[in-house]
């Protein structure tokens, strides 16, 4: 029997034709510089896929974005995959050198560069791929005059019709690829098909609209995850599949972010916990406490301080913490309210939505013992592992690595946690930085949330110090809000261990006052540069 049965593949241009039918006249603006409707940015981006195939871009070959979070980003998060080429998100905030290593490692046919980092390239032109072709761009729309032989990104767009034409694009193709942030040793390259970047803005759209969050499409989205990073936690996809209005933020600018904020009508964010921090305390901030109000926002990629969620939640902002990997793609378990807590008190469901929260649909998560693999009880530390249809399947070229990320047929991430009777799950630690002390762990995330609730304190890092009668002993790094001394922190701990809230012996034999934290590349504390310092103060 004769069928014309047609195979439907979960593919980016998917989304992008889903969005603008359904949400023809949403917007994505950008800065105060540029704004869309879905319709005309899909048009737009049909355009350059069509101008990217001109210039000889094939099926397979990768191309890297070197830019800031912009309309262009946004324009090669589908163009390119829509052409069965692969995306590469260049992490903009590394060294030169590891930057040229990437691409390399990547094999980079094509690089779209954003102007101001054009002399970056033209430093790093004697160690880059030999025939890699670059394609530049300015806000302007200027064309970027360089030394190096450069095709004009604007161009490719306003020179082209957009084309109809059904590109051979299967679901298990390669769609995108980047580089973890090194905060656990060398970056490593992950990478995703289309289907599980369909499946993950699907789950992530839909886990969005439950409590406390109850986002609609009448939301307006800014996200401040850069776009080189867990492809902004997926939101570049989400916005079109869930039909909202994005507003990109290009250089982070935390004054002008605030006022894009109030001119756009933001009402949702995603961000790790140091930018949540940058703007609450920014000087612009108190002109803004209306925009607050109106304002829901995720925080993942470190755990959420108790003190800095409770400070959001009196300034009116519904704050929520999530969790995920680079491996990840990212998104794996969000603050919502399952059916075990929407029926209890409001105190009980905040400290439940603060925590990494429970498995979105279709996730799987253990909690097992990481010498045996067994399954932890309730309530017991052990290694998190998961099963979902969009993990990374290896390390980019690095079958060893590989073998260790998947051991027993699920993803190892590393943290340590515990799961508690309500289904949320509690980062305690990485497994990396947990701190052995007499034998026994000391969670850092836990003394950190603890030192956090001090009234005197901005930010807190605990760090393991080398201790020859303990093996190690807890240093707390703390950014004050005013002048504090170390024995009223002293002091406040001790409180908490007479509640039973945390160890006496948790407390750390060192409080280090520092006036800022250093950060990663992705924005996170960087701990390997606090272990460091311990040794110069």
């Amino acid at each position: 029997m004769n069928s014309e049965y047609y195979e439907y593949q979960l593919t980016i241009d998917k989304i992008l034709d889903s969005g603008s039918r359904s949400f023809s006249d949403r917007e994505i603006v950008y800065r105060d510089i540029r704004r869309y409707t879905f319709r005309s940015f899909a048009n737009s981006v049909k355009r350059l896929a069509n101008g990217l195939r001109k210039i000889g871009v094939k099926k397979g070959e990768k191309i890297g974005v070197i830019d800031w979070d912009t309309d262009v980003y946004m324009h090669n998060y589908y163009a390119i995959p829509m052409l069965g080429a692969v995306l590469h998100t260049v992490n903009i905030r590394y060294p030169l050198e590891l930057i040229a290593k990437t691409i390399l490692h990547a094999e980079d046919r094509y690089l779209v560069v954003r102007d101001e980092f054009m002399p970056l390239i033209e430093k790093a032109k004697g160690i880059m791929p030999v025939g890699m072709k670059v394609i530049s761009y300015s806000d302007s729309k200027e064309k970027v005059r360089s030394p190096l032989d450069t095709i004009d990104f604007w161009e490719l767009i306003e020179s082209n019709e957009p084309s109809e034409e059904e590109i051979n694009v299967n679901e298990s193709d390669m769609a995108t690829i980047f580089y973890t942030s090194g905060t656990t040793g060398e970056p490593k390259g992950v990478w995703f098909n289309h289907r599980k970047i369909v499946l993950h803005a699907m789950s992530v759209s839909l886990v969005g609209a439950r409590p406390p969050l109850s986002l609609t499409s009448n939301d307006v989205y800014m996200i401040l995850v850069p776009m080189f990073h867990v492809h902004a936690w997926g939101y570049p996809y989400v916005a079109l599949m869930a039909g909202v209005k994005y507003v990109l933020p290009g250089k982070y600018d935390y004054s002008f972010i605030l006022r894009l904020m109030d001119k756009e009508n933001v009402t949702y964010s995603a961000m790790v916990p140091t930018i949540l921090y940058l703007l609450l305390t920014n000087p612009d901030a108190p002109k803004y406490l209306h925009v607050f109000k109106r304002w829901k926002v995720t925080i993942g990629g470190s755990a959420l301080p108790e003190g800095l969620a409770k400070k959001a939640k009196e300034l009116g902002i519904t704050v929520i913490g999530g969790y995920g990997l680079s491996e990840t793609c990212p998104v794996l378990s969000v603050g919502y309210y399952n059916s075990a807590i929407e029926g209890l008190d409001d105190n009980t469901k905040f400290m439940e939505q603060i925590t990494a929260g429970a498995p979105i649909p279709l996730v799987q998560i253990k909690i097992v013992d990481p010498a045996t693999g067994k399954e932890k009880e309730t309530g017991k530390i052990g290694e998190i592992v998961v099963r979902a249809p969009w993990l990374t399947q290896e390390y980019y070229k690095d079958p060893e690595k590989t073998k260790a990320l998947w051991k027993g047929g699920w993803l190892h991430t590393g943290d340590l946690a515990y799961m508690d009777q309500y289904g949320y799950i509690h980062i305690v630690d990485r497994e990396k930085d947990a701190i052995k002390s007499g034998g026994e762990f000391i969670p850092s995330l836990l003394l950190e949330n603890a030192i956090s609730l001090h009234p005197k304190v901005s930010q807190v890092a605990v760090v393991g110090i080398k201790d020859e009668k303990w093996g190690e002993r807890p240093a707390a790094f703390i950014v004050p809000k005013e002048q504090v001394s170390e024995e009223e922190i002293r002091q406040f701990l001790l409180k908490l261990a007479d509640e039973g809230k945390i160890q006496k012996w948790w407390i750390p034999d060192r409080f280090i006052f520092i006036s800022s934290m250093p950060l990663t590349s992705t924005n996170k504390i960087d701990k390997k540069v606090l272990r460091d310092m311990t040794q110069t103060k």
